[in-house]
This record gives structure tokens, sequence and C-alpha cells, in this order.
């Protein structure tokens, strides 16, 4: 039986996978409508997605373990951005945020000898590793290309390799 306490705090994490799935589908929406940004909007469609699916995990761990997995309510996300760069540092902004719950989490399911939910989370704490060290290398890239619009085009063009190549393991 999961104990009062990890179900509350597994359902606040439940919220944010539905908070970041909404926030990167609304990055996907603003890059959709910029010119030349196909492949961002492509990445982050297919990154809400991911999240979206980290959500279902989570309610579904909560109510085989007794809990009662919680659809939240959500607030509307940013919905534009001052450039690509800004967008690139809500998504690691974000992240990071993420990983700071993950790990209040793990930390609280420890406290409590909540094993089997601490079990659980590990497949979350090496998620977030990969998607901390994803949102810098391509906020690295922005910052290295600057104003460049041939290396905005390059960006644009080979964010599809950063999906799929070793950055998600489900």
């Amino acid at each position: 039986m999961l104990l009062k306490s990890i179900a509350e705090a597994l359902n606040k994490q439940v919220q944010m996978e539905a908070e970041s799935s909404q926030a990167y589908l609304a990055m996907a929406s603003w890059a959709d409508i910029q010119p030349g940004l196909e492949g961002v909007a492509a990445f982050f469609y297919e990154q809400s997605d991911e999240e979206r699916q980290h959500m279902l995990k989570l309610l579904t761990f909560i109510n085989e373990r007794g809990g009662f997995g919680v659809v939240p309510a959500l607030e509307q996300p940013i919905l534009t951005f001052t450039s690509l760069k800004s967008c690139f540092n809500e998504f690691l902004k974000h992240e990071l945020k993420v990983s700071d719950s993950i790990n209040d989490i793990v930390h609280l399911a420890l406290a409590e000898k909540d094993y089997a939910t601490h079990n659980f989370l590990q497949w979350y704490v090496t998620e977030q590793m990969e998607e901390e060290r994803l949102a810098r290398t391509l906020n690295e890239k922005l910052e290295l290309i600057g104003e460049d619009k041939s290396g905005l085009y390059l960006f644009d063009r080979d964010i599809s390799a950063y999906r799929g190549a070793g950055a998600k393991k489900k």
C-alpha cells in the first residue's frame, strides 16, 4: 500500500509531467509558425509526447500500488518566445525543475523506507540525467551559433538526431 505522503508527492509529479507535456507542446506550436524551424517543431512535438508517457507511467504506478492517480488541471504554459534561444533556455530551466522534483521524491521514498517507489523512480533519475544533458547540449550549440542564419539552419536540420541518438531510452 502506498503511503499518503508518497502518493501525494507522486501525484504532484504527475502534474509536473503533464505541465512538461503542455509546455513542450506550446514550444512546438510556436516553432511551427516560425520560418524555417520545422525540425525544432518536430523535436518539441516528440518531446511533448514523451512527457505524456512519463505522466501515464507515474499514474499507473500510483494506481497499481493502491493509491489514486489524479489527472491534474493545468495552467496555460508560455505560448510565445522572443527567440529560439529563449525557448531552449526555458526547456533547460524546466528540465532542471523536474529533476529537483524527482530527487525530492526519491529522498522521501528513502526516508519512508518505500523501496518499491525508490526502485521505480530510478528510471526517472536516469531519464532526467539524459534530459538535462540534452537541454544543455542544445543550449550550448545555440550559444555557439549566435545569430548566424546558416548555423540556425543547420541546428534546425540536425536537431532530430538528438531526439533518437541515445537521448532517450524507454
